[in-house]
């Protein structure tokens, strides 16, 4: 015989659950910082339309950290200038991040000498992007207690971060590079250029003279149409195979004719 829904419990389970999830909503826009709503965190610049999420990572040293405009800084990321919280470092910005850079979740920025993220650069979760490397030098000493070397580190602007890589101290990043995931990049990397491995080289680049070598293997992708509104992509979505085949039908007709 089949048991019988406790329909009461079942009603108030969902209730609780609409709560809950109603609740870490207007956490997550309440402890969301912006430039108008800084909470406790008094960056050196926050630029219009930036926005770090809620829960957020460490984040020490905001006077020497400048944040472009639209910017979008994912949950539990990690920002931080100096080696430590309330050191003196200066007149100049130690960590700078361009106009609408995207950090992704759980990524790390940690500059304890100058960073530099440039304009419109997508960053993937989890990324790590530091300034200071551990030294090893002394084979007496554990390895935690030696002073670590830090050299500054530069991402040029339009670069695609992909999830899990490692940007070491020194690496000079040109623009509009693509950095393939779980790749480790110390170095220069030129600009147009796409890397991978670990540690990272160069697997394929873009040049006025060449193109891209090896070849894309891939067509570019068709850009909408500036004349297109939101109301035709929409209705483009809802159209079945049998419509879109009538459509084509009716364009080559229309081409073909004299």
């Amino acid at each position: 015989m089949p048991k019988s829904k406790n329909t009461f419990s079942s009603r108030r389970s969902r209730l609780v659950q609409r709560a809950v999830h109603a609740g870490w909503a207007w956490v997550q826009r309440t402890g969301a910082v912006t430039a108008e709503r800084p909470g406790r965190l008094r960056f050196g610049a926050m630029g219009t339309g930036t926005r770090l999420a809620f829960p957020q990572g460490t984040v020490f040293g905001e006077p020497w950290i400048h944040l472009g405009d639209h910017c979008v800084i994912g949950e539990q990321v990690t920002l931080t200038a100096g080696l430590m919280p309330d050191l003196d470092l200066g007149a100049e910005p130690i960590l700078r991040v361009g106009n609408g850079v995207v950090l992704g979740r759980g990524s790390h920025v940690i500059a304890d000498t100058t960073v530099t993220i440039g304009s419109d650069c997508y960053v993937g979760p989890y990324v790590y992007v530091t300034s200071t490397n551990h030294s090893y030098d002394d084979p007496q000493v554990p390895i935690g207690k030696q002073w670590p070397r830090m050299e500054p580190v530069e991402i040029g602007p339009g670069c695609w971060i992909g999830t899990g890589a490692v940007i070491l101290p020194g690496a000079r990043i040109g623009r509009n590079v693509v950095v393939a995931a779980g790749a480790v990049v110390r170095g220069v990397v030129p600009d147009h250029a796409v890397v991978a491995g670990a540690p990272a080289r160069v697997v394929r680049r873009w040049t006025p003279a060449d193109g891209w070598q090896p070849p894309l293997r891939t067509p570019a992708p068709v850009p909408i149409p500036d004349n297109v509104t939101p109301e035709q992509l929409l209705a483009l979505s809802e159209l079945d195979a049998e419509s879109i085949a009538a459509l084509r039908a009716t364009e080559d007709a229309h081409d073909s004719a004299p």
